[in-house]
């Protein structure tokens, strides 16, 4: 029997447990990283300037919220709008994808309460 036959427990062959995986560890790149999420959060609720944004997240510098706007921007979760004024104001939003992963993100919010929770409840 070729491997690529071979079926695993889940009734996946190897070859698209790998793929899986893979696509797996990208969605994850694209909103893991400190910082990623409360961006997203907190531009869920409507477009913001840089220095709202950072105002709004205690801790953050003024270099990694540049980072990390710019990879939110290049994975299409986040759209920067340069308006043309003087001096010039830039806002950022959330886009579409956002929009659609927030109800996700709400329940993996949802799920660490509740083992938070849990877990005072069995240390009681």
């Amino acid at each position: 029997m070729d491997s690529m036959e071979i079926q695993t427990i889940a009734g996946l062959t190897s070859a698209q447990v790998d793929h899986k995986n893979r696509n797996m560890r990208r969605a994850l790149a694209m909103i893991s990283g400190k910082w990623k999420l409360e961006i997203m959060s907190i531009l869920s609720q409507g477009a913001l300037r840089f220095g709202e944004l950072k105002r709004a997240i205690p801790g953050i510098t003024q270099h990694m919220l540049t980072q990390r706007l710019r990879e939110l921007e290049n994975d299409g979760l986040v759209s920067r709008k340069v308006f043309a004024e003087i001096p010039p104001r830039v806002e950022y939003s959330r886009t579409d994808l956002v929009h659609e992963v927030c109800p996700y993100m709400n329940g993996l919010l949802d799920w660490y309460l509740d083992q938070r929770h849990n877990k005072r409840a069995t240390e009681s």
